[in-house]
């Protein structure tokens, strides 16, 4: 997919590493601008350092998505600057991994306040723009432990899952007024954060790698191809849709050897 963005606005949240950074690099190759925030001012500049290296446009801006008030007013303040917003990516995540008998509240409602209360906010302030503009496209970020139970994740399953059905009810209501809101549902990708994991627990991580079908794990420009796909004119008649990008594991029968 090789659409130009070119003179198009893009707002990608925890756009400073991983799939959020795959993405905002490759919006901007393809001559979007486009406006990163992040926790981590390291991280952040470092990607607005790369992407203005290449000759794309960035803004960067240090946020926590879950400052609900700053989150939606940065979005509004992007678009009256630019005079537009095309296209929002809600990528920021927050995981907990622990049993249910020693997860804590406060685990539970971090992974919620990161994964689906920041995407109601970031989704309802760029629906605000976009609807009044006529058009725009949204894509949030969800996960395979949405739609298949995996043991010591409830608060991230379970948080990811009501992104999965909030994106689909936005995308009902926004339909008829020329904007799409869809969802990428990824399974494991090999971001910084799992290679760090696979050297601490190689054996751990051959085996989940192994039972993939396609036998490895995604990398992050994978993902922003699919991301940028759901946000093309490519996509046009596609809205409230979860696409899985997990090399086949969310369709996988298990049985047993």
């Amino acid at each position: 997919m090789s659409q130009d963005f070119s003179g198009q606005v893009a707002f990608i949240t925890g756009g400073s590493d991983g799939i959020g950074r795959a993405t905002a690099e490759l919006l901007a190759r393809r001559g979007a601008t486009v406006i990163v925030c992040a926790r981590g001012e390291e991280k952040l500049e470092a990607t607005r350092a790369a992407i203005e290296a290449a000759g794309g446009k960035v803004e960067a801006h240090q946020l926590d998505v879950t400052d609900s008030d700053a989150f939606a007013t940065l979005i509004s303040d992007v678009a009256k600057r630019h005079g537009r917003l095309d296209m929002m990516v809600n990528n920021a995540m927050s995981v907990h991994y622990a049993p249910i008998s020693k997860l804590k509240l406060g685990h539970w409602r971090k992974d919620f306040a990161v994964n689906a209360d920041a995407v109601f906010v970031g989704t309802k302030a760029a629906m605000e723009v976009m609807t009044a503009a006529g058009k725009g496209s949204i894509v949030n970020i969800s996960s395979t432990t949405a739609i298949r139970a995996a043991p010591f994740m409830s608060s991230y399953s379970a948080s990811k899952a009501a992104l999965i059905q909030f994106t689909a009810v936005a995308a009902m209501e926004a339909a008829r007024s020329g904007v799409r809101i869809n969802a990428i549902v990824p399974g494991q990708v090999q971001t910084a954060a799992n290679e760090d994991f696979s050297a601490k627990a190689p054996e751990v991580a051959s085996k989940t790698t192994e039972a993939i079908p396609m036998g490895r794990g995604g990398q992050p420009h994978e993902l922003a191809e699919s991301i940028l796909f759901m946000l093309s004119d490519a996509a046009s008649y596609i809205t409230g849709v979860a696409l899985p990008v997990d090399g086949g594991k969310s369709a996988q029968l298990y049985l047993p050897s």
